[in-house]
């Protein structure tokens, strides 16, 4: 295999994955590919981050369930300050604050690191809601903790979903993100795949756009599945082929 075939399979590899946080082949993916995503309005992305040195942002279940509300308030075109100040808005003068920034697709929260799958709905909208999500959650972690400095490893990580085939693939990936960091602890993860396959009534998520493209919630569950599969094999063959170069 050539230099030029397997970088374009190191590509492939991670258009599929998402780019995993901590890949060996995201190295090569960054530093040939990766460069500043101009967000569009009605465009799909992929973001992540995770913590500082790779360690937790969140420490029990109390922190997961605050960094959600943070993703819903925080989501809006008017800042609301903080979480604090908001809960003493009344919530028929919700609606006044205007429209949202983004839509959720999906998402995951693990113990050290997020993933989401984010439509853009208003100009600059990723990058409004991630700085304050960021920072509000940031202050809010670093208070409860007696901390100080940043909480994540720098600015978000972002990946332009421009096919559907992708978006299915990446859909997959985010909601059993957990399964594919073999996390089987739920306070240690929150994610939308219940929601996606009919076990909770919760409509965070604009999910039509992945699920009507499925005849019933089955047939995406066992597509997911599958793709699992095929995600955790792809990471065991990085991982053989990361010790051959060790060797």
């Amino acid at each position: 295999m050539n230099f030029t075939v397997r970088f374009l399979f190191h590509i492939n590899i991670n258009r599929v994955l998402g780019n995993p946080l901590g890949s060996s082949t995201s190295k090569w993916y960054n530093l040939f590919v990766m460069r500043k995503i101009k967000f569009a309005e009605g465009e799909f992305y992929h973001i992540y981050n995770r913590g500082v040195d790779k360690r937790p942002i969140f420490l029990d279940i109390e922190d997961m369930k605050r960094f959600y509300q943070s993703m819903e308030e925080f989501n809006i075109e008017k800042p609301i300050g903080s979480i604090f100040e908001n809960s003493f808005v009344k919530k028929d003068k919700l609606g006044s604050r205007t429209s949202k920034l983004v839509n959720f697709v999906s998402y995951c929260l693990n113990q050290n690191h997020y993933h989401f799958i984010l439509e853009q709905v208003l100009d600059n909208g990723i990058e409004k809601f991630l700085q304050r999500l960021g920072t509000g959650y940031t202050k809010y972690f670093n208070n409860k903790n007696k901390r100080s400095g940043c909480l994540f490893q720098g600015a978000f990580k972002s990946s332009h979903i421009n096919s559907n085939e992708y978006l299915l693939h990446v859909s997959a990936y985010v909601n059993l993100n957990n399964r594919v960091h073999k996390i089987d602890d739920k306070n240690l993860t929150w994610n939308s795949w219940n929601e996606y396959v009919g076990k909770s009534k919760n409509n965070f998520c604009k999910k039509d756009i992945v699920i009507e493209q499925f005849k019933n919630l089955e047939e995406y569950q066992n597509f997911a599945e599958n793709s699992l599969i095929d995600i955790l094999k792809r990471k065991e063959d990085e991982k053989e082929i990361e010790n051959l170069l060790i060797e």
